[in-house]
């Protein structure tokens, strides 16, 4: 619960403690505190059971950490039946970012071979490819497009 609190922190509580409340009335204080501790629990328990009641069974399985936003989006992504896992670890962002920056600058790709296509998984080559010569500079006219 106080995970945060270091033993130097909560030294300084307790010295505070004694002398605020008194060595003869802390045992009282710190039963009272404790109780109160566990009523506010079993009140959160109680609520929490009667919300999973009313939901109904389709949200059995509810939990309440999932409305944080971060924790649900994590759960979803961690979600074996949408097959993300396979698409994040086929996806290499530095190589991606490299070949993209090697194409805006007009550089050649390391492996220019056409097995390489095939050994990266099928990604499509973003390379700027060298105009034939005599080619007019005019893209072709789309009459749709007009």
């Amino acid at each position: 619960m106080f995970n945060d609190i270091g033993p130097l922190e909560l030294a300084t509580i307790i010295v505070l403690a004694v002398l605020v409340f008194g060595p003869d009335k802390l045992p009282k204080v710190i039963q009272d505190v404790m109780r109160t501790v566990r009523k506010i629990r079993e009140f959160s328990e109680s609520a929490k059971q009667d919300i999973r009641q009313e939901l109904g069974p389709e949200f059995k399985d509810f939990e309440f950490e999932d409305l944080n936003p971060k924790t649900f989006i994590r759960k979803q992504l961690d979600n074996e039946d949408l097959g993300l896992k396979e698409l994040r670890n086929g996806f290499d962002l530095k190589k991606e970012m490299a070949e993209v920056t090697d194409a805006v600058h007009g550089r050649a790709p390391e492996s220019s071979s056409p097995s390489s296509s095939a050994a990266s998984g099928g990604r499509i080559d973003m390379t700027k490819k060298p105009e034939e010569a005599g080619k007019d500079d005019r893209p072709p006219f789309d009459a749709d497009a007009t």
